[in-house]
């Protein structure tokens, strides 16, 4: 069997490549062709292949041809690992090299001599892979040819090495501009959403401080409510916002406890029922009495307090609006649903919810305001509680949240 060569066409899985693509492998500057020819100098040899860990292709070289192997067909790599025994080189004088031999040719790798080199530094455990050198000469590679692989092959894992930190660093970078240019942007948000109910705010309360005398009483009475509401909605962002930057900042305490589900529900419903009943909504808790969690009991009941709120912020108020809550046991998770039937959302709006740099809230359906800022505290707190938050909704049907959380079974250790 020989070896089976593909054509540079046929790489299909090179994005899966990642040391190879760092060596610019099928370009101009393709560093692993350079590094197999003058390695293949050194040892005045004809072949070689080289096959990086945990990538689909394994590199071919003799004199000006430079192919792919599908390593899924022939890992040698694979193959020849076993044979190193801690070893940077199987050669000749290694015990195993008769093994190592039989292994190869087996594998449609036909030579009468042949030598592998571990691709990693001494003293050091951590290998990119391995790269083996052979043909059909007679007589074994010279000891000097060797020794100047040996050590060329070492200044390349070198280089593959810096190569990686390079490459880490810049992603890095990368992230950071992207973060500080999201989080620019998130604070634009708030800063015009605070500044919008301000003008409001100090609009009427100079109206109230200046022509009090000329206002009847419903209009005092109006703009008291207006002022209320406005003070309140803007507050509530100026805790969520302080929430966030605490959160972001890793001053939350996580304290998991054993509790009752329950417990949380009923707190939750007995807060916002007078808001259900004033927008003319019903509010369901249909949470079972027996279900356990094990998880922050203080960030539980602000994510679901939220997610409620949320509901019946964007719920119609015609009467037929419904919010509920409900809950269900699974394997050693708790899944809970909170559920409304409300203006729902775009898949757009899906898939920016958890994110503090897109304003993805609208008003709702009696003209309140958000940044949605909240959704993004839920998904912190559920993150920290080892859980997992999902939304599925739909334009003009309504929006279902579904936590899942760690039930009081749960025995493993957490990070406090």
């Amino acid at each position: 069997m020989g070896l089976n060569l593909l054509e540079i066409s046929e790489t299909e899985q090179l994005s899966a490549c990642k040391i190879a693509l760092l060596l610019d492998v099928f370009t101009p500057d393709n560093e692993i062709e350079g590094f197999l020819k003058l390695a293949r100098s050194f040892l005045k040899t004809e072949n070689a292949i080289l096959a990086f860990d945990d990538e689909p292709y394994i590199w071919f070289n003799q004199f000006d041809k430079f192919n792919a192997l599908n390593k899924g067909q022939q890992d040698a790599s694979e193959c020849i690992h076993h044979f190193f025994d801690g070893a940077l080189v199987i050669d000749q004088k290694h015990h195993r090299y008769g093994d190592f031999s039989n292994c190869i040719h087996e594998l449609g790798v036909p030579h009468n001599r042949a030598i592998s080199f571990d691709l990693r530094k001494k003293n050091t455990s951590n290998s990119f892979g391995r790269v083996t050198f052979f043909d059909h000469n007679k007589e074994y590679y010279e000891q000097n040819g060797i020794d100047l692989a040996f050590e060329f092959i070492q200044q390349m894992v070198k280089f593959i090495a810096l190569k990686f930190e390079n490459a880490e660093l810049k992603e890095k970078y990368e992230q950071q501009v992207a973060t500080n240019t999201s989080k620019t942007r998130f604070f634009q948000i708030i800063a015009h959403d605070l500044r919008a109910p301000f003008h409001g705010l100090l609009g009427f309360s100079e109206v109230l401080a200046k022509e009090r005398e000329t206002l009847h009483d419903l209009d005092v009475q109006n703009i008291s409510e207006y002022l209320h509401e406005t003070a309140e909605s803007t507050y509530n962002l100026l805790e969520n916002l302080l929430n966030w930057a605490m959160a972001e900042e890793g001053q939350f305490v996580y304290h998991p406890i054993r509790f009752n589900l329950k417990q949380v529900t009923k707190i939750v419903c007995e807060i916002l029922s007078p808001l259900a009943f004033k927008k003319n909504i019903q509010l369901i808790d249909d949470v079972p009495e027996h279900l356990m969690l094990l998880a922050d009991i203080n960030m539980i009941t602000s994510v679901i307090q939220n997610l409620v709120s949320n509901a019946l912020k964007f719920t119609a108020t015609d009467g037929n609006g419904k919010v509920s809550i409900r809950a269900a046991q699974k394997d050693h998770k708790i899944e809970i649903y909170i559920q409304d039937s409300g203006l729902g959302m775009s898949s757009q709006q899906v898939q920016n919810i958890f994110k503090p740099n897109i304003k993805v809230s609208h008003k709702g359906t009696s003209g309140e305001k958000g940044t949605g800022l909240g959704l993004v505290l839920c998904k912190h707190f559920i993150d920290m509680n080892h859980g997992q938050i999902e939304v599925k909704s739909r334009s003009g049907v309504g929006t279902v949240f579904k936590l899942s959380l760690p039930d009081a079974s749960t025995n493993f250790d957490y990070e406090i």
